[in-house]
């Protein structure tokens, strides 16, 4: 049986779940994920994970958060003044904008904090800083 190797094209049902148990993704109502192996198209660890798996192997991985979205970087949040932001958004926890930086590229973040005076944006992944845990089941190599 053909095993899982680099420059495989694969599809992998899966379900990613936090340390609490809340699951953050999953394909169970969807198409199987297709990725090529190698390529860089999913986090480092998730590749790990399945490579060297075959046709309807099914298995649970932990992968931290250094091989997932990396370590929250506390340079990635910032406090704004209110008085900065324009005056057709209302700032609320959760809401997400795009930034436009000086070079032209956008950068999303996300609202975390608001008070009388401030706001604080956080520009990291969500999922930075958090060990991952996937349920994959392989189900095409090609």
């Amino acid at each position: 049986m053909s095993k899982v190797k680099d420059g495989d094209t694969v599809k992998v049902h899966y379900t990613g779940k936090l340390d609490n148990g809340t699951v953050f993704d999953s394909s169970a109502e969807r198409e199987p994920l297709q990725f090529t192996m190698g390529k860089g198209q999913l986090i480092a660890g998730f590749e790990g994970g399945v490579m060297g798996m075959t046709v309807v192997e099914a298995k649970t991985i932990t992968i931290s958060a250094d091989e997932a979205y990396g370590p929250k970087k506390e340079e990635l949040v910032i406090n704004m003044g209110k008085d900065k932001m324009p005056d057709h958004i209302s700032p609320e926890v959760g809401l997400q904008l795009q930034f436009k930086q000086p070079n032209g590229m956008t950068i999303d973040m996300v609202i975390t904090e608001v008070n009388d005076e401030d706001i604080t944006l956080d520009a990291n992944h969500p999922l930075a800083g958090q060990d991952l845990t996937f349920e994959i089941e392989v189900v095409e190599i090609s």
